[in-house]
């Protein structure tokens, strides 16, 4: 949900998604005289609560003096961003914001603007597209609050488990568990599929009546041994296909067809491993389609996969179930891998580069040459990526060194702006504990998201998300599949609001390394600190963007 006001020269733009409310806020920089920040006031419609919403900087001169990892009303110290957002929201809730533009002294603050906007989350199973994003920052600020920095396996009752879950697990089993003996079969395709609790769920609709067919990664020892040990621990071994063919692929699938009486109903997909670490470690989403020809084409691929057939066979049946449109059309399309050539590669390329307002990306692996060509020369004002690390696995050296200059180089462009996957090392930044990583991963420990956005706060706004990387080997060896949206206004709200939080989380921990012999002071600013916000200028193509003002 989206909605705007404008109040005596303040422009407030909200966007609404699941768990996160996004705010842009605009003001003439002639009114920008004296501005200490924002305050956030918010009313709960559904929990009948009213308060001031809190952020993590105060004013040196009314520094309560709080420990650390403590908040801070932003009545008292209010935010000093024109790009700010609420993580803390609950999807299904109406929400009433009071913004207000703060002048004064910190002692004497005084609302010289104020905003008030009625806005509502959206609900993770409305309407034909569920999405759930896990929590994805274990090594956090708020997981060391409430778990002390343990492992998840250490907090007891699975507290750990089901604040990273976020839900997305939950859904992962209802799922499953919805499917009904003599009416919904369900055909599965993994790349990891060892998470023996969740295995367990297959088996409990397996022993209940419903058809079950499993196909997943047996081609190479990770995570081949892992997968062959859980199906057989959990007795699906007479359910389950291994495949084993193009052994210099990966089987990089993750998704459930259901169907009803043998029609295909809905299909649950993303990026989401169904291991521990997909599901609870790094950043991921899922994504349901309950649309019938949308399932078609997964039960359709499922069935293709079913024979573990070789490239030279696949490649061109998937070329034939999943053409390449020249534009998405209105409405869920979907692509299928491996593919005869790098058309559709370079087809998200095209799509990334005609973004005209923002383009916004994930990256788990590096990032591919026809998207360092997309960042450099893409005609879209305002372009963000979040990435894992800057570079693919590869060792120190030249190369490496060359490839991190490249990156660096788009970094530099005031189009674009990059973070990078990071958690906080230390105690020795002044308010801020060292976090730690859940050690659930090890290749991805951040960023495992596949997904990009194309003019998301538009009309007419393009998602595509699924399985794939964005690279060469997700095209043309890799089983896999990617998912594209166009025209849901409400799917791209709910990625926007996750990427943002996303990259926000990193964006900061990146900066705290870099700053970190400066050791970051928290004090909020008392001089014209809004002054960054104008010119040419990252911070002033940030706040035009999610303001909606030119």
């Amino acid at each position: 949900m989206r909605k705007s006001v404008v109040e005596s020269g303040l422009t407030v733009h909200a966007v609404a998604g699941t768990y996160v409310v996004m705010f842009g806020m605009d003001l003439d920089e002639s009114q920008c005289e004296g501005l200490l920040g924002f305050s956030f006031h918010r009313l709960d419609h559904n929990s009948n609560e009213a308060y001031y919403l809190e952020g993590m900087k105060a004013f040196a001169e009314t520094d309560p003096g709080f420990p650390a990892r403590a908040r801070y009303s932003s009545k008292d110290h209010p935010i000093q961003s024109f790009q700010w957002a609420d993580y803390s929201a609950k999807p299904g809730h109406r929400y009433t914001y009071t913004i207000s533009a703060l002048k004064g002294a910190p002692r004497a603050l005084v609302a010289d603007i104020t905003a008030t906007l009625d806005i509502a989350t959206e609900s993770p199973e409305n309407g034909d597209h569920d999405v759930y994003f896990n929590r994805g920052v274990a090594g956090s600020q708020e997981y060391a609050r409430r778990f002390g920095n343990r492992l998840p396996k250490d907090v007891p009752n699975g507290k750990a488990f089901e604040w990273l879950s976020r839900g997305l697990y939950e859904a992962m089993t209802a799922f499953i568990d919805s499917a009904e003996p003599g009416v919904h079969s369900l055909r599965i395709a993994a790349y990891e599929f060892h998470y023996l609790p969740l295995l367990k769920t297959i088996k409990a609709a397996v022993d209940r009546g419903v058809d079950v067919r499993i196909i997943y990664d047996a081609r190479k020892a990770k995570p081949g041994d892992a997968n062959a040990a859980a199906v057989k621990k959990a007795r699906l071994s007479k359910k389950a296909i291994k495949r084993t063919s193009n052994t210099s692929a990966i089987a990089h699938n993750k998704f459930i067809v259901k169907l009803k009486h043998d029609k295909p109903l809905a299909v649950w997909t993303g990026g989401t491993n169904m291991s521990e670490g997909g599901i609870f470690g790094h950043s991921n989403v899922a994504h349901v389609v309950e649309n019938k020809k949308v399932a078609k084409k997964f039960m359709d691929y499922w069935t293709l996969l079913e024979g573990d057939p070789e490239f030279d066979s696949l490649r061109p049946e998937l070329e034939l179930l999943s053409p390449l449109p020249a534009f998405p059309p209105a409405g869920a399309s979907v692509l299928f891998s491996p593919r005869e050539s790098l058309d559709a590669l370079d087809w998200y390329a095209r799509l990334a580069k005609s973004a005209q307002e923002g383009l916004f990306m994930t990256f788990a692996f590096g990032m591919n040459d026809v998207f360092k060509d997309v960042y450099a020369n893409g005609t879209a004002p305002f372009r963000m990526a979040l990435m894992e690390a800057k570079t693919r696995a590869m060792k120190d050296g030249p190369e490496k060194k060359a490839e991190e200059q490249k990156i660096q180089k788009l970094r530099n462009m005031p189009e674009n702006t990059f973070a990078i996957g990071a958690l906080i090392t230390t105690n020795e930044f002044d308010g801020w504990v060292r976090e730690r990583l859940s050690n659930l991963n090890k290749n991805v420990r951040y960023v495992h998201n596949k997904f990009m956005l194309i003019d998301p706060l538009s009309d007419d706004p393009i998602v595509v998300a699924g399985s794939a990387n964005f690279s060469a080997a997700s095209t043309e060896k890799n089983d896999e599949n990617m998912l594209v949206v166009r025209g849901n206004t409400r799917v791209a709200d709910i990625y926007l609001g996750e990427f943002m939080r996303l990259y926000t989380h990193h964006a900061f921990r990146e900066s705290l390394q870099w700053r970190r012999k400066e050791k970051q002071p928290k004090a909020l600013r008392t001089d014209d600190w809004w002054r960054d916000y104008f010119g040419d200028n990252e911070r002033a193509v940030r706040r035009r963007f999610f303001a909606r003002t030119n």
